[in-house]
């Protein structure tokens, strides 16, 4: 019997050779092992230039595809997170609920895939010094975040890459440019998960189940985010946070909101000014 110091649970440990359950635990345990062990360097290049472009009134644009969205809006916002971030979530890329029907997975699944879509979203904005970009895919080669990753450089920000560095390797680049999303980034961050995303292998079941990019991604966003504020406080700006009521109360948490959506209100107004 194995006690949860902080819940009041009490676990049966079973045989993990025979749990499914307990395969995925190791194999998720494993990717956080595999992240602190060899992406340490490349979030902290990546949280300096994050914090350097909310230091200097710029906004970190996030894009993600898919199930890629997830991340953009762990980032922000989020119970601990704060304005600076500028998520860019194309419903018509990411509304997976529905499954069928309109609005359903294969059209997502589509477009997704249509080269000059990137483009196209992009074009709804307006970007400026010292904007970058962090983009999230764990294929890193779906031509849609191939494309805004090529445009962000083409306004030359800089663009910072999440993705699974071992599925993207072992997959073509179906970009006319040739490229993926590892070549066009300036910093790569490895989710550390396995090529095919899938983890554990069910006796008697032919195919993978348990996705572990998500745990990936989701680790890489918050240590990120952790430590750009600990730059931004070192450097005499510190973040407004959301902030839940447990820690401050109820009354203190609702104007927190209000103070931090006024402050994203005021950050972002910048990118949607005059066409050029």
């Amino acid at each position: 019997m194995l006690r949860c110091a902080q819940h009041d649970i009490t676990l049966l440990l079973v045989n993990k050779m025979s749990n499914s359950a307990f395969k995925y635990l190791d194999q998720a345990q494993a990717i956080l092992d595999c992240i602190r062990a060899t992406q340490t360097d490349a979030i902290e290049r990546a949280a300096e230039l994050c914090t350097q472009t909310i230091a200097g009134d710029g906004l970190v644009h996030l894009f993600g595809t898919g199930h890629s969205r997830i991340f953009v809006e762990e980032m922000f916002p989020r119970h601990g997170s704060f304005p600076g971030f500028h998520p860019i979530v194309e419903l018509s890329l990411t509304y997976h609920n529905l499954v069928v029907g309109s609005n359903g997975q294969r059209q997502a699944m589509f477009l997704e895939h249509v080269e000059g879509f990137g483009q196209v979203i992009m074009r709804n904005f307006v970007f400026a010094k010292p904007d970058c970009f962090l983009l999230f895919s764990n294929s890193g080669v779906n031509e849609v975040v191939v494309d805004v990753a090529l445009e962000a450089k083409r306004q030359n920000m800089p663009v910072i890459a999440v993705v699974s560095v071992d599925h993207c390797n072992s997959v073509p680049a179906p970009h006319s440019s040739g490229k993926k999303l590892t070549d066009i980034a300036d910093i790569v961050i490895d989710n550390c998960t396995p090529a095919g995303d899938a983890l554990v292998r069910v006796d008697g079941l032919e195919d993978p189940v348990g996705p572990g990019s998500t745990i990936g991604a989701a680790t890489v966003t918050n240590a990120l985010k952790c430590l750009i504020a600990e730059k931004l406080t070192a450097l005499g700006k510190p973040p407004i946070v959301l902030t839940s009521s447990f820690f401050i109360g109820s009354e203190a948490s609702k104007k927190r909101f209000d103070e931090c959506y006024d402050d994203y209100r005021d950050r972002v107004q910048k990118v949607y000014g005059g066409c050029r």
